[in-house]
């Protein structure tokens, strides 16, 4: 992924800079493959030669079928510019350049005879002129005119975008109307801006979450815990609770868990503050219980809005919950059990009647 600025604070999150592995990216899209037949993809956070996105996408634009693969970069990110050094000039002559650009594929073919399809066809065509390498007027920010134009013409956008600006790039992808497949954090669920969706079925996690190491820029700041150079000098950072956001429609959503627990007060004790019960796990969920259970977000990997009902979630002050919020005391929004300590971001869920 390379960043973006944001447009009201220059001074952007130094550490926002995550490289996603190829092999997350391939174990992810092989899901959704039926999807991408006859599309254009936009990779709108990725350096064209330096992303794994664009090299996923360029590798597999003829066993994808894709109309056509755009890829920017911004023009700050550490990596551009570093593989690909030139661009095409209006003369058709080759120029050096270290500056942001955007790559527009409509055709790989083994250019080179090795038998096989993979980025030095790519570049091969893209030097002679098969394929379309510019320059960006601006500095290829995601909300800059001209890579919003590039926006309006895709079909599907996948990516990582930085995980500071999530909220702002989303809002982007729905005010389009836009197919997509993004890299987030799981606690993005709990965001104001991005719940709605999810309850409302706009939006839902994709096959992968968890632990995941990505490569960081040289600048990155060294940590503790889940950090590693390895021994090329390369740095790496393993970030926690990653999944995908999409809204490509999937088999796994629909998929209805197997209860097997059945509900006693005493195993399941309500909140102080919420008239709900509380699920510590998500494999423990009840299977003859309807009304409304409070669950780690963890849930949401697992969540089939034909077996549940997303009702609301503590982080938002137990909206949506009418009466059964009646007991909440209006100060502290976190679900809280015998005056112990606050449960961690819980999902309020309703599971609906097998004949629905």
């Amino acid at each position: 992924m390379a960043g973006n600025s944001n447009l009201h604070d220059s001074a952007r999150n130094k550490q926002d800079e995550f490289y996603t592995q190829l092999s997350l990216i391939e174990s992810e899209l092989k899901h959704y493959k039926a999807h991408f037949k006859g599309k254009t993809v936009l990779c709108n956070c990725d350096d064209p030669f330096e992303s794994n996105f664009f090299k996923f996408f360029a590798m597999n634009f003829n066993s994808l079928g894709l109309k056509k693969l755009i890829s920017t970069c911004y023009a700050s990110s550490p990596i551009t510019g570093k593989e690909l050094d030139y661009y095409q000039s209006a003369n058709g002559q080759l120029s050096f350049v270290r500056q942001p650009y955007r790559v527009i594929i409509t055709e790989v073919t083994d250019e080179n005879g090795d038998g096989r399809v993979d980025l030095a066809d790519v570049e091969y065509l893209l030097r002679n002129k098969k394929n379309v390498l510019t320059l960006l007027t601006g500095d290829g920010d995601f909300r800059s005119e001209e890579c919003v134009e590039l926006l309006k013409e895709a079909d599907i956008v996948c990516t990582n975008p930085p995980f500071s600006l999530f909220r702002e790039y989303m809002a982007q992808l729905v005010e389009y109307g836009k197919q997509f497949l993004i890299i987030g954090n799981q606690n993005n669920v709990c965001y104001s801006e991005i719940f709605p969706l999810i309850r409302d079925n706009k939006v839902w996690l994709g096959y992968n979450n968890g632990h995941f190491w990505f490569k960081v820029p040289d600048s990155y700041e060294e940590k503790k815990t889940d950090f590693k150079i390895d021994e090329t000098g390369q740095k790496w950072r393993r970030m926690g609770n990653i999944c995908w956001f999409t809204n490509l429609d999937i088999e796994k959503r629909h998929e209805k868990m197997i209860l097997y627990k059945t509900y006693s007060p005493e195993q399941y004790p309500k909140y102080d503050n919420y008239d709900v019960i509380e699920v510590s796990r998500t494999l423990e969920i009840p299977c003859n219980y309807y009304e409304v259970m409070g669950i780690p977000i963890t849930f949401m990997q697992y969540y089939n809005p034909d077996q549940f009902e997303l009702v609301g979630m503590a982080e938002d002050n137990g909206k949506g919950l009418s009466g059964e919020a009646a007991k909440w005391d209006g100060k502290n929004p976190h679900c809280v059990i015998n005056g112990g300590k606050a449960k961690y971001k819980r999902m309020f869920i309703r599971r609906k009647q097998d004949n629905q």
